[in-house]
Formats: structure tokens, sequence, C-alpha cells
């Protein structure tokens, strides 16, 4: 997808950029496939939990299906759409037996290709197949870390795994963060990079654009007085003067990873 550039009519539109929106091929959602999505504005209970959230433009949930789970059936590509939700656009399949699904839309995926989910697949974008099935070398996407419960990895616009190695029941993974993880061989992917990879290269020009969606303001520690920040007063611009802190006096960035059920045992190399 192209990037449009604005001319600088006004200081906000002077470095903005976007999206030509040339392979969105259709304006409105598939009613049957839409959810209603209720906005918290970073609230649990009333009390804000997750600063800087709130506002933002009404939109509809499309329901994507992460799990494929309509197996052994062919899909016909019926239009590639934007969704409001996440920064992949999603493509709408037409099943033969009628239903219709939302997946994400791989690059060089257009109306009119077929394709199918099933251990029978063949390697091209848009299918579906388990990673034990496919060749070393293959880019993938939307990978389930537990075979069954749905892609949870490798999502995002331009994302995309590399099938590095197999061990006996395992497939290693070169993620796009450069770690490299054991996935199960049963574990099911899509075949393809996520399309839309000029995401990554817009410029949002003006604070307004990322009020549209229901991001506010961040402001600094050091910006602020010692009473609402450990990291606030001094006299001018001084720095922290301690470890870094979270606005409750606790240490920042204290590592989170449950020990008792440790991830890392399925980290072959880490993104460092």
């Amino acid at each position: 997808m192209a990037i449009k550039i604005y001319k600088p009519k006004t200081p906000g539109q002077r470095f903005k950029s976007g999206l030509a929106f040339g392979d969105v091929t259709k304006t409105k959602p598939e009613k049957s496939q839409i959810a209603p999505l209720t906005k918290t504005g970073g609230r649990s209970r009333g009390r804000v939990t997750a600063r800087s959230k709130g506002g933002g433009h009404k939109r509809n949930f499309r329901l994507i299906d992460f799990v494929r789970s309509k197996k052994d059936i062919m899909a016909r590509i019926a239009a590639i759409e934007y969704d409001p939700n996440r920064s992949a656009n999603i493509a709408l399949l037409h099943y033969t037996d009628g239903e219709k699904k939302y997946i994400l839309a791989p690059q060089e995926l257009k109306i009119g290709d077929q394709v199918f989910a099933g251990e029978k697949a063949e390697i091209k974008p848009g299918n579906a197949l388990p990673l034990g099935k496919m060749p070393i070398g293959t880019v993938v996407h939307n990978i389930e870390l537990i075979p069954g419960a749905g892609g949870q990895i490798v999502r995002s616009a331009g994302a995309g795994a590399i099938v590095a190695a197999k061990e006996g029941k395992w497939v290693h993974l070169k993620l796009p963060s450069k770690e490299i993880r054991k996935v199960h061989s049963l574990s099911y992917a899509t075949v393809g990079q996520v399309g839309n990879i000029d995401w990554k290269n817009i410029t949002f020009g003006k604070a307004g654009r990322l009020r549209h969606m229901g991001k506010r303001p961040k402001v600094r520690g050091v910006a602020m007085d010692p009473g609402s920040h450990p990291h606030g007063g001094g006299e001018g611009r001084s720095g922290i003067g301690m470890h870094p802190k979270t606005p409750w006096g606790k240490p920042a960035f204290k590592k989170t990873r449950n020990k008792k059920k440790p991830s890392s045992k399925f980290i072959l190399q880490r993104r460092k």
C-alpha cells in the first residue's frame, strides 16, 4: 500500500503522511461479522488502570477468525477491508458452503484468490496448515502457541516469522524481533507476510490524529512536581536522580515473568 503525502496547507499537515488505501476494495464491513466495541477509557471499576487512554472514534469490532475454524473447505477472497482496530488490513472470505469469515490479509493476496486451511493445504499466501507440514524457510504469520487456541503472535502489519528448523515435535521459528522460539509442530500458522507493510512508515503529523485513535497525552515524570511523581521537582531541567520508578514509587522495568510457569523454556535465543 502506497504512502500519501499531504500538502503543507496547515502546520499540522506539514509532516503528515498516511496510507493511500489502494488495496482496500470495500468500505463498509460485513454486518454478520461485526460486534459492538465498548470503550473502557483505560479504567477498571471506575479507576484508571492504564493511563493515557480515552476518547477516540466510535467503531465496531470485526470478528477475525484467528483459529481458521473451517478446515478442509475452500474459500474465495471476496474483499480486502480496512480494520480500525488493528494495523493490518483484513480479508473477507466466502466459503463454498455460504459462510463468511474475516482473516488477516497477507501480502500479495487479491480478490478472487482461493484459500484453504487444513493439513493438505498448499504453501501459498493465505493458506493455513500445521507448522510441522511446512518446509524450512517458509514465511508465516498468525501463529498458534498452543495447538487449537488460535493465532496469538505475528499479527501486526508487515510482520512475518520464518520456519528455521525442526526438532522432533517442535518447530524453531525466527520471530520478527529476531528471537528464536520453539512452537509445537501441530500448531497452525498462515503462510505469508501480513500485508499493509507501509503502515510503519506513516507520520501522524499532529496530536489530534492520535486522539482519534484513543491515545491521550503522556506527561513525563521529570516534568511533574515531587508530589505527583518520584522523578519530579528540582530547579530547572534536572535528571531523575535515582533508579527509574513508577508514579507509585515502585522500581520501573521490573521483570514480571511468572517463575512458576516459565515460558522461557521455549525461547532458544533472546531478541537481545
